[in-house]
């Protein structure tokens, strides 16, 4: 006697479960690189403020009164009025970070016009923040500003 065959059921639910662990496990991933591209980005803000904070550190250490002053010294002039020892201390501050400090800009200003005793020194750091993988958005620009008023 012959025994009757069921047909072969296809079910179309058989792929379903890797295409479910596929697109799970690429938006795990997604979500995973976004928190390390936000930690970068944090550091780098984080690495700016600090060699802002150094360059404003030399800057109110390095008055009028010293062999390398900072800044504009009053009216008989002289010094640096360009800020370019703060500069450098800043661009060397940030060279330590492995950042491409090429792109970074370090602008010292003096709000009380001199680096006198009692005047204000401001340190503004912006760096052009480019993430890990560049989907042909524009770079983002990352300012610090730190300010400190000199004593000697």
């Amino acid at each position: 006697m012959m025994r009757a065959r069921r047909p072969i059921a296809f079910s179309s639910r058989r792929g379903q479960a890797v295409i479910e662990f596929l697109l799970s496990i690429l938006m795990v991933l997604l979500l995973v690189f976004m928190m390390f591209e936000a930690a970068l980005m944090v550091y780098t803000y984080n690495v700016l403020g600090d060699a802002a904070k150094e360059g404003v550190r030399y800057a109110i250490v390095h008055g009028c009164d010293v062999a390398t002053p900072s800044g504009t010294c009053g009216a008989g002039g002289g010094g640096d009025p360009g800020g370019a020892n703060v500069q450098s201390v800043v661009t060397q501050y940030a060279a330590y970070s492995f950042h491409d400090i090429s792109g970074m800009t370090v602008s010292v200003t003096y709000p009380d016009g001199a680096a006198n005793a009692a005047d204000r020194v401001r340190v503004t750091v912006s760096y052009p923040y480019r993430p890990l993988i560049n989907f042909g958005w524009p770079a983002i620009e990352v300012n610090a500003v730190a300010e400190g008023r000199i004593v000697y």
